[in-house]
């Protein structure tokens, strides 16, 4: 029977057995074991059966191993022609093979015995031309001592045999990563095979380091199914490599395994494996393959994108993306928190992205935290902090490489993990680093680990792995053995008593660093200032910045037109930026008011330029007037954005009417209620005064008929309603602030004074007597033409002198002049005409503010003569002298 066949590989016991295959046709093909007729060799060593414990290893017989070797060199790849001679009752069996395609091919079991490494069996004395050829071949060996007929009882042939190696370890450490020389003795799986290391006779397991190819999987029963493809995937290596010479570089060891890349001349099975999708790349053993785990990547993701093979129904995590969302150039304008930034798309669009496969710091362990304090990551959690500022200060304002390597979809929360949206997850570069992966080796982050087929992760997982173990061996943040850097941070934002002790070092600062931590609105930021290490609300000083959208309990203010421009201008410029700010003042709340630039820039004068604030009257006094003045006017000439409805007074008539305007007096009578900490004060119009008797009466006479329920009314604020006042009466409120129910903050609306008091002396205020019905009676007022004194003694006294003077009595009230906050007034006593702020102004309890303003310099010169005689009479302001000459601005008064 003449076939053409390869031969793969021969194996067995015996030197003169060999395993035939016929072409692959679509699959793995056949196999066949030919056993030569007529000769024998010796026996191959055999390992002792692991399931019989008192079985031993047989060795060599003499002269097997060479007869094994002299076939291998022959046969192994080569098309034979074989002829079966007969066939066993069990199915073994016997005949001849000749090299090439038919039988005038060389004889293989003559050359077997023409070369001493085989003998004719005993009893075939047949008298034939096969047996006579073999006759012969032995004659002629045993004559040239050849083989087995040489000196010696051949025990050189027989070879030390090692099946376990006692330090694996050292052993593949000892190899340098040399190549040692192989024979691949079984192919267990396309990615497992036993080796013969040479020439000390290792009998090992080698593991193709960085892949796996599918496995045969061991039922109950003894019985092997394969994985899809892992039949297929078992032939290519053995075709390629059975017996075959090869190169071994042992990289490293797991368990009795060694883990190692088979060299053979035509190539490294490791890469076409993967190449032809057999096998897939695995995270545990990659890192060891010594040419590189990129270039198994390469040659995976080659696979990947034919779908070849195990691949055949892959879709990339990103395939449903656009080229131009997969991969772009984008600026950076957020870093949040230590994994994830804003950046600004080529479309003006936004979007955060998420840094593949890294792990931001967290808290370890469940009682770090303290109960009763509100936990800021950034300050709390050890390394955050170091993390974000790594990223900000390489990042922030820079254009970096976005790749996107997957989305992570939106996970619903759980028990133990919150709700997750969808996210972006990429792989950013600047400058041809990977910011990942250089935070990771900062040991400022750390690395996810995946299951083995999940494929959402970095397309450079392999330099993430490494950075880790390098930031792991360096001890570096994360894992370094020392204290870990804590940030004590105060937040003085809207805490009035911090900032008001704080106030006085940071006017004396001048100019201090910061730190843009966030961006309410144009003109309202959150700084942190790392000298002091504190974060301050801070508000931008000499503007009217368009005011924001804000929802207030039953209430939403919608926002001034250009509000949102002027925010994003004011992110877009200086959010996470390092800028200077100068503090001059703080309001009532405890923000600060000063100035701030970034790049020599001031952000006040930027806003007025692009026509998104205006400039504020208080700009006067500032060194930066000029500035702004200029700035809005080029602004108020091209007619945007704030500017766009400005019309233009012209100049000719502007100045006679300047000249003829005359200070208004019509002073109306007014009824003071309330005087306030800041020398602001209430007053109720006389002419109404009746409306709201009768409104009060009628109001108590309802409640007396309905009584409110106790405690039946939760405040909310923002709210009107009705409080008992410590007079036992009922009166129109508002609320101001809820502490809790029993601290409730309500300002009398009709009276302008405030009290706390427990929701229980709170009622709803019936429709009937709502601020429809009558607005709220209370009009808060400030004086013109004066100075509050900043000092807090100081203005205690004139603010003493005023409630003496004129609180609940009847006074005369004339407008002034109109300014943020509330309009500024001049009161007379009702009695004797006599000016209240003048009379002020003469005891020295407060100074002049100057106006410019034509119509007023009748008045102002009569304040000022007034200040002069108060300052030579040296009356309590002027107790010391004038002080403005050398510390006014200490004080922060400025003449």
């Amino acid at each position: 029977a003449h076939r053409n066949l390869r031969l793969p590989g021969s194996t067995g016991t015996t030197g003169c057995a060999i395993i035939v295959r016929g072409q692959p046709r679509g699959g793995p093909p056949p196999e066949r074991q030919i056993n030569l007729s007529n000769i024998r060799a010796g026996n191959l060593a055999r390992r002792a059966a692991a399931t019989q414990p008192d079985a031993k290893d047989t060795p060599d017989e003499p002269w097997a191993f060479p007869a094994r070797e002299f076939l291998r060199k022959k046969l192994i790849g080569k098309e034979v022609c074989f002829t079966i001679e007969n066939k066993t009752p069990q199915g073994r069996e016997y005949g001849m093979i000749y090299l090439g395609k038919d039988t005038n091919g060389e004889n293989i079991a003559e050359s077997l015995v023409a070369e001493g490494l085989a003998t004719r069996r005993e009893g075939m004395r047949a008298n034939n031309p096969e047996q006579n050829r073999l006759s012969e071949c032995e004659e002629q060996a045993k004559a040239a001592k050849k083989g087995m007929w040489s000196e010696g009882n051949g025990s050189h042939t027989i070879r030390d045999l090692k099946y376990t190696i006692e330090n694996p370890r050292h052993f593949v450490d000892s190899h340098h990563q040399k190549p040692v020389n192989a024979i691949i003795e079984h192919v267990r799986d396309g990615s497992v095979v036993r080796a013969l290391l040479l020439p000390d006779y290792y009998l090992v397991t080698v593991m193709l380091s960085g892949i796996k190819c599918p496995t045969f999987r061991r039922e109950a029963d003894g019985s092997e199914t394969p994985e899809p493809f892992a039949a297929e995937a078992k032939f290519f290596t053995e075709s390629r490599l059975l017996q075959r010479d090869v190169q071994i570089i042992l990289e490293s060891c797991h368990n009795q395994n060694i883990l190692g890349t088979i060299l053979h001349p035509n190539g490294n099975i490791t890469e076409l494996l993967l190449k032809e999708g057999f096998a897939r790349c695995v995270d545990w053993s990659i890192a060891v393959y010594t040419r590189g785990a990129e270039k198994l990547r390469a040659a995976e993701r080659f696979a990947k994108e034919r779908r070849l093979r195990i691949w055949r129904d892959y879709v990339a995590p990103t395939a449903n993306l656009d080229q131009k969302d997969k991969q772009f150039v984008a600026k950076v304008m957020q870093v949040l928190n230590a994994d994830a930034i804003v950046v600004k798309l080529n479309s003006g669009d936004y979007k955060t992205i998420h840094l593949s496969s890294i792990r931001p710091p967290r808290l370890e362990g469940e009682n770090t935290q303290d109960k009763n304090k509100k936990l800021r990551p950034l300050y709390d959690i050890p390394y955050m902090f170091e993390a974000r500022e790594f990223l900000r200060k390489k990042l922030i304002g820079k254009k970096v490489n976005v790749t996107v390597d997957y989305i992570r979809p939106a996970s619903p929360a759980t028990e133990t993990v919150p709700a997750f949206s969808e996210r972006t997850c990429a792989t950013v570069t600047i400058g041809g680093i990977n910011i990942a992966e250089a935070l990771v080796s900062k040991g400022l982050a750390t690395v996810i680990r995946y299951r083995q087929d999940d494929d959402q992760r970095s397309s450079h997982y392999d330099e993430l792995l490494a950075a880790e173990a390098r930031a792991i061996k360096n001890g570096k943040g994360l894992h370094s053995k020392k204290e870990v850097p804590i940030h004590r941070v105060a937040d003085i934002s809207g805490d009035t008593q911090k900032a008001k002790q704080f106030l006085p070092f940071l006017q004396r600062a001048g100019r201090s660093e910061a730190v843009v931590e966030y961006v309410f609105s144009g003109s309202r930021l959150k700084l942190y200032l790392p000298k002091e290490t504190c974060l301050i609300t801070f508000l931008l000083a000499g503007i009217e910045c368009p005011r924001g959208a804000r929802n207030l309990p039953g209430l939403v203010q919608e926002g001034e037109p250009f509000s949102e421009e002027a925010t994003l201008f004011t992110k877009e410029l200086v959010l996470q930026r390092e800028v200077e700010v100068e503090v001059e003042s703080m309001d009532k709340a405890g923000n600060f008011i000063g100035w701030l630039h970034i790049d020599g820039a001031n952000l006040s004068v930027l806003l007025v330029e692009h026509a998104l604030s205006k400039v504020h009257f208080t700009a006067e006094r500032s060194s930066y007037y000029k500035s702004l003045l200029s700035a809005e006017e080029a602004a108020k000439q091209k007619k945007e954005k704030v500017w766009a409805h400005y019309e233009e007074q012209p100049v000719e008539e502007v100045m006679p009417v300047l000249e003829e305007k005359e200070r208004s007096a019509s002073y109306k009578p007014v009824f003071v209620t309330e005087i306030t900490d800041d020398l602001h004060f209430y007053v109720q119009d006389v002419e109404t005064g009746t409306q709201l008797e009768k409104l009060m009466e009628n109001m108590r006479n309802d409640i007396a008929s309905h009584p409110p329920v106790e405690g039946s009314y939760a405040p909310r604020r923002g709210e009107f309603c009705i409080a008992k006042f410590v007079d036992g009466e009922w009166y129109r409120a508002r609320v101001e602030k809820v502490e809790s129910p029993a601290k409730v903050h309500v300002f009398y609306i009709d009276y302008g004074n405030r009290e706390v008091l427990p929701s229980t002396r709170l009622g709803t205020l019936p429709p009937a007597f709502s601020t429809r019905v009558l607005p709220a009676q209370a009009t808060e007022y400030a004086f013109a033409f004066i100075q509050v004194p900043q000092d807090d003694d100081a203005r205690t006294d004139a603010v003493d002198s005023v409630v003496r003077d004129i609180q609940n009595t009847q006074c005369l009230l004339n407008v002034e002049h109109l300014s943020s906050g509330c309009p500024h007034v001049t009161l007379q006593f009702a009695d004797s005409k006599g000016d209240v702020g003048l009379g002020l102004v003469k005891e020295g309890l407060v100074m002049v503010e100057v106006r410019k303003e034509k119509q007023f310099q009748k008045v102002i010169t009569e304040y000022l003569n007034a200040q002069e005689s108060a300052k030579s009479a040296r009356l309590n302001l002027w107790r010391y002298g004038d002080f403005r000459a050398d510390d006014a601005d200490e004080f922060g008064y400025s003449r």
